[in-house]
């Protein structure tokens, strides 16, 4: 990527950044919404109103009518509406400014530029003149008279009025002509040179001996023109305004019709850049609230961790903060993945969505736990542990790079030795870790639902490594063997098995835990939605595959028992190799249609379909009575033998 388009789009990210402090502000605010239980004013926390009747009117003890306090409740209640309606339609617009394209976003700030500048000069022509009206008010000479008198002494004075108007002038010449530049109205000749004009009138005006209250309304008629021009450059922009909001409506249309709405989120996603929009909003928020608590110079160790959690505080203490946050996490884990691919020498482009599935979870765990609605405390308690659960579930991101990588060493027969170190010790990693942490954590936390969470989590990973390894051991002396090992595949459907028990034990073990944390802890629909998707894919879904894998197994080995064995005489004088596996044949099954093949071969196929690999006939039939089965044992050896035959005579023909 060249300078040029880098910087480009450094800047197309900082332009789309304000707009999130706005959202983030709003979301502070609660959109206007009443933070706690907030009550009238007349009203004390204990107490008690009694109402009695004088001549015919309901007042309380103290004579005030109960009417008024119905009309401050109604007031109370339409001030609070009026505020999350503004709230609401304030998000509204910054997020519609925030997914404008880049040209749009300039015209926008150049708008308000130019509206920002006319209210600064305004208020520095208001501070100007005040300082004036002061010192006039203690000399009764003007400022008119001291440049005649030259008197240098009183009009150069630091703090003096002299100082401040000839500040105030250099300052409303720079505004005026950024004004000139970035205001979006007609550009004519003599209007451009009449802004600073415009803008210096009040500090021309303090030249004159004139009337007070003619100064103090000289700044308001000094910011009147430029803001007809800017009302009327935002009135005259109204059609195109309508006409390109129509347009970006009828563009998403149109590409949802023809590439579904799924796409249409994708290459928004990546045309705003939201990840790092996100994480450059909560990195510059981070340095705010950093700034803001003034740090000193030379702070010791504990001071840093106080200012440390004092920030991830702040910095997830509304929904937008969260998602900055998350930004960040997400970007972190994928570095994460980055170096355990380096370690294993992979580059599988499936293992570096592990930032985006962090991100995700995180941002779950936040949602479900309600992390913004938590007191200071109790949120950087609850964020400590979401990063705990967090780190847990990344070692299972990491087992499923590192699983693959395991199995193909071993069943490759490969001899690079440093690869098998490397993804052996990624193993180690993955046990030592999670066990120390639960040793930790055991000793230094009491036992909670949070902690038999993070155990399961722990000892899970532990297991499917311990699982992997085994089977790893498997097929690594499967490699090394001269001979065909019959035996293999049950031994690794047995580990599997057991690893997936545990699994699922596990699975309805968190399935518990939730429901208890639901009931008695903190409740919400996110995490009851939760728990039904985890009820729905990592227990039915993974009950009903182990239980469709078992049966298909029963049944495979129950066809396969069906079938004779071939004698020792019938394998010598066929010398041939199973057609499924191409390994030596030291037993066999023949089938019905008279080929013979390994009987754990012949199963795994038996999974697929039910005909014979070289004759495509039907290998086992479940209506055939007993006696058809009687005498097929019965007149099995001959066709057997006669198959052999001319197996044997097909071998021996020259080819």
């Amino acid at each position: 990527m060249s300078l040029q388009t880098s910087l480009l789009s450094l800047v197309d990210v900082l332009l789309r950044v304000p707009p999130l402090f706005i959202i983030d502000e709003l979301f502070r605010m609660g959109l206007g919404l009443p933070q706690g239980h907030s009550i009238p004013s007349n009203y004390e926390k204990n107490e008690t109103i009694h109402i009695v009747d004088i001549d015919g009117e309901l007042v309380t003890e103290t004579g005030s009518p109960i009417f008024q306090y119905d009309a401050q409740f109604y007031k109370l209640f339409f001030m609070v509406l009026l505020k999350f309606i503004f709230s609401c339609i304030g998000c509204l617009a910054a997020l519609c400014t925030f997914m404008l394209w880049t040209k749009h976003l300039l015209i926008v700030y150049m708008y308000l530029i130019s509206v920002g500048v006319v209210f600064v000069s305004y208020w520095g022509n208001v501070t100007t003149i005040k300082t004036i009206m002061m010192s006039m008010n203690e000399s009764p000479t003007s400022i008119l008279e001291d440049i005649l008198s030259l008197n240098f002494e009183r009009l150069l004075r630091i703090d003096g009025y002299g100082m401040v108007l000839i500040e105030n002038c250099a300052a409303q010449c720079g505004m005026a002509y950024i004004f000139s530049y970035v205001h979006l109205g007609p550009k004519y000749p003599l209007l451009q040179k009449s802004w600073p004009i415009i803008f210096l009138a009040p500090s021309f005006l303090c030249l004159l001996p004139l009337p007070q209250s003619i100064l103090h309304h000289a700044p308001v008629f000094a910011a009147v023109l430029p803001l007809a021009m800017v009302k009327f450059v935002l009135w005259s922009s109204s059609f195109s305004i309508i006409q390109t909001v129509y347009g970006g409506y009828v563009h998403a249309r149109t590409f949802v019709s023809n590439f579904g709405l799924s796409a249409l989120m994708e290459t928004e996603w990546l045309r705003l850049n939201v990840p790092c929009v996100l994480r450059t909003f909560w990195l510059v928020r981070l340095i705010e609230q950093a700034v803001a608590l003034q740090l000193p110079v030379g702070l010791d160790l504990g001071s840093l961790l106080l200012t440390g959690k004092s920030l991830l505080i702040t910095g997830c203490e509304t929904l937008t903060a969260v998602l900055g946050m998350t930004s960040v996490i997400s970007y972190i884990c994928h570095y994460i993945g980055c170096f355990f691919q380096w370690v294993l020498l992979t580059d599988d482009e499936d293992d570096k969505s592990i930032g985006t599935v962090s991100a995700i979870l995180f941002y779950i765990l936040a949602l479900q736990t309600g992390l913004t609605g938590l007191e200071p405390e109790k949120r950087f308690v609850r964020l400590c542990r979401n990063f705990c659960l967090l780190f847990t579930a990344l070692l299972h991101f990491i087992h499923n790079i590192v699983n693959p990588l395991l199995m193909s060493l071993s069943a490759s027969h490969n001899p690079s030795l440093h690869r098998h170190v490397r993804a052996l010790a990624v193993c180690l990693f993955l046990i030592v870790y999670p066990m120390s942490l639960l040793a930790y954590l055991w000793s230094h936390h009491p036992m909670s639902t949070w902690l038999l969470a993070v155990s399961a989590f722990s000892v899970e990973v532990i297991v499917k490594v311990v699982v992997s390894l085994l089977i790893y051991a498997l097929f690594l002396i499967d490699a090394y063997r001269s001979t065909f090992w019959e035996k293999l595949d049950d031994y690794v459907y047995y580990i599997r098995a057991f690893g997936n028990t545990v699994e699922f034990c596990f699975g309805i073990f968190l399935f518990f835990n939730g429901a208890w944390i639901l009931m008695f802890e903190s409740g919400g629909a996110i995490r009851a939605g939760m728990m039904g998707i985890h009820a729905y894919f990592n227990i039915w879904c993974e009950a009903r595959a182990g239980w469709s894998v078992f049966m298909k197994r029963r049944t495979a080995v129950n066809k396969i028992e069906s079938l004779p064995e071939a004698s020792d005489h019938q394998l010598a004088r066929l010398d041939d190799v199973c057609a499924i596996c191409y390994q030596e044949m030291r037993t066999a099954k023949i089938t019905r249609c008279n080929h013979f093949f390994h009987g754990v071969c012949l199963r795994k196929w038996l999974y697929v379909q039910d005909r014979c690999p070289l004759c495509h006939d039907i290998l086992y039939k479940v209506e055939v009575d007993n006696k058809e089965n009687e005498e097929g044992q019965s007149n099995n050896m001959n066709r057997s033998e006669v198959a052999l035959d001319q197996n044997v005579q097909h071998i021996e023909e020259p080819r």
